[in-house]
């Protein structure tokens, strides 16, 4: 089935698979995704409170910081969004919403993803100051600190804010879903504007059962009268409150399928399409200074990750103690990580504007904001790149090493010989560097297209200063790379 929507061609409709689609379709397909992974979060918690606490032998530190970085990277670029669709610290939604249905909006000053950043910007730098790959305690209470806050403020507003404006995981995983091949759309989108109750965004529930009327034409026939059923097992809305014939990337999409659930006409539903579509279109995303900084901001944070865990770093931290006094760890590490994470990329991409601007030929024309909203979506392959090539290295560095874990856990004797394993260095090495050139090659494709729409015949001129800061992030990942890395989590296996 081929549709079109906002000049974003879809493929073939996922849902009508004849297995596939049954299970996620269902009522309860999300539950059976969800029940697993909440299982194996309480497990994790169990493990973290009771388990050894040596970061290399206990599942709470393994899983996490390992494995499923590992493997995060790897679905959002072949399926999308799967995390969120079996997020488990959504579980108690329903429950949550039912708590809700009188509930708040969330404060209008905080509809965007200023506090995304904050949180990716705080986890990131907790993860660093406190050690959470090496304290299988700690990163317990964090799992339990990410059930708490999910439900809370999902009882507290009508929306699904946490998912929304909130959650690191998610903002990471909805930033990066947008070079995946899938995406939430709608069959027909005259069925659409038919529709009375837009049940894909406000949902099917009601305390009491109710039935309603709507008369839908399908295709070019007569209209039909489909009766439309509202009750206590009703389907919830979109939790993050979009609507589906409207949407134009996969950014806020959780993936949970409550559209497609509730949706009374079956037209919601999940298309393949070609990776990445909606960065090179340029409505897809709002131009707004919160959403640019986020696309661009996580670049560079990719890069300050993995330098946190070479010798430069370190070298800086005592080079900032002597020279300017400051012997507090936890002040040196604040200046380095908002140096580094806030403070580069919003000076770099300013200037890259202001210079592109001008050498473009448009610096009069195009605003500031516009001009860096314009080229912030090709910072997302290249920061791509820069994250899975970080991720597959641990990953792949000890890919069989949850299993002993998992054999300890469960009370026997961990088989480290057979499993403790590494795939070879530079078949590791080439991976990295395939997914470094990768990044940067789309990323300068995608720079080039925005150069040519803002900047027609000095397009060369007008997207250089963005050019070189691609270059620039893919070349300081790459030096990194070449450098010894801590193993966090796996080291005592291979000391």
């Amino acid at each position: 089935m081929k549709a079109t929507q906002r000049q974003i061609v879809l493929g073939r409709d996922m849902l009508r698979l004849p297995l596939l689609g049954r299970l996620l379709r269902g009522r309860h397909g999300r539950l059976l995704l969800q029940i697993p992974m909440t299982a194996l979060a309480l497990l994790l918690v169990i493990d973290g409170f009771v388990g050894p606490q040596s970061a290399a032998r206990n599942l709470a530190t393994v899983a996490p910081w390992v494995h499923y970085r590992g493997l995060v990277v790897l679905a959002l670029l072949l399926a999308g969004n799967l995390f969120c669709m079996a997020c488990p610290f959504t579980l108690p939604r329903s429950l949550a919403k039912r708590l809700s249905r009188r509930g708040l909006r969330f404060p209008p000053r905080l509809r965007n993803k200023w506090l995304a950043i904050g949180s990716l910007f705080a986890l990131f730098f907790v993860y660093e100051y406190l050690d959470l790959w090496a304290s299988p305690l700690l990163t317990a209470w964090l799992i339990l600190a990410y059930f708490i806050a999910s439900f809370v403020l999902e009882a507290l507003f009508r929306e699904s804010a946490f998912c929304k404006y909130i959650c690191p995981l998610g903002s990471f995983n909805m930033v990066y879903s947008t070079l995946s091949p899938t995406q939430i759309a709608v069959r027909s989108h005259d069925t659409c504007a038919q529709c009375v109750g837009k049940e894909c965004v406000n949902g099917s529930y009601a305390a009491q059962p109710v039935i309603r009327i709507d008369e839908i034409a399908i295709g070019s026939g007569a209209p039909q009268t489909v009766p439309v059923a509202h009750g206590p097992t009703g389907a919830l809305g979109c939790g993050t409150e979009l609507f589906a014939p409207q949407l134009r990337s996969n950014m806020d999409c959780t993936m949970c399928l409550d559209c497609v659930r509730a949706c009374p006409h079956d037209n919601a539903s999940l298309f393949l399409r070609a990776p990445g579509s909606e960065l090179s279109q340029p409505d897809s995303l709002p131009r707004r200074w919160d959403m640019s900084l986020l696309l661009i901001a996580l670049a560079f944070m990719g890069v300050s990750n993995a330098f946190g865990m070479v010798p430069p770093y370190y070298a800086l931290q005592e080079w900032l103690a002597l020279n300017l006094g400051i012997t507090s760890e936890f002040v040196v590490l604040l200046l380095i990580f908002t140096a580094f994470n806030l403070a580069l990329p919003a000076l770099a991409s300013v200037g890259a504007a202001y210079a592109g601007r001008y050498l473009g030929g448009a610096d009069r024309r195009d605003s500031l904001r516009d001009t860096v909203a314009a080229f912030a979506p090709a910072f997302v392959p290249v920061g791509f790149g820069i994250w899975f090539a970080h991720y597959s290295f641990h990953f792949l560095v000890g890919p069989g090493l949850i299993l002993p874990v998992v054999q300890e856990f469960l009370g026997g004797a961990g088989d480290w010989a057979t499993w403790g394993f590494s795939l070879d260095a530079s078949v590791i090495g080439l991976l990295q560097v395939a997914a470094l050139i990768g990044g940067f090659l789309w990323s300068l494709r995608l720079a080039q297209s925005t150069a040519l729409r803002l900047y027609r015949r000095r397009a060369t001129l007008g997207m250089l200063p963005w050019a070189l800061l691609h270059l620039l992030l893919m070349l300081a990942a790459w030096q990194i790379f070449t450098l010894p890395m801590e193993m966090r989590g796996s080291l005592s296996l291979f000391g």
